[in-house]
């Protein structure tokens, strides 16, 4: 056991994150998200929403900070829905653990979906916004 990790980061999910290198790519999926088709590395969080993991997740890796993106949505295809309010809480947690307030990237479904099966892994939870997709690109841990 070790102390302070929260319990949504299981120790697969630490191993991946540990493993990743600058550039590398983490798809947190939501419901609908077709993770065990498009995924080099699944690691499923059932019962769990993104913003819960986005927030654990974000205490300890850090966002690229070279491109101007750092984090990646995935377009509204159906007219109607507008602009989903989980982004918001996105951007909240990105400057919250990063002092980031503009580094989010919004990019069509194929172009998602083409990223997500590059990416170094999925993770399938159950979220249930639509649109709630989100890429993570790795950044690096600075010495002072």
């Amino acid at each position: 056991m070790l102390k302070n990790i929260p319990e949504t980061l299981s120790p697969e999910l630490l191993k991946i994150l540990m493993e990743m290198g600058h550039f590398d790519e983490i798809v947190i999926g939501d419901a609908n998200f077709p993770g065990a088709s498009r995924a080099r590395r699944l690691v499923r969080l059932d019962g769990l929403g993104i913003t819960r993991v986005l927030n654990d997740i974000l205490q300890f890796f850090p966002l690229d900070d070279i491109e101007k993106t750092c984090v990646t949505v995935m377009k509204v295809s159906r007219e109607g829905y507008g602009v989903p309010s989980i982004w918001e809480e996105y951007k909240a947690l990105i400057e919250k653990w990063e002092g980031k307030t503009d580094c989010m990237a919004i990019i069509p479904r194929a172009d998602f979906y083409e990223r997500a099966g590059k990416a170094y892994a999925v993770i399938a939870t159950s979220e249930s916004a639509l649109f709630g997709n989100i890429i993570l690109t790795k950044g690096i841990v600075k010495k002072d």
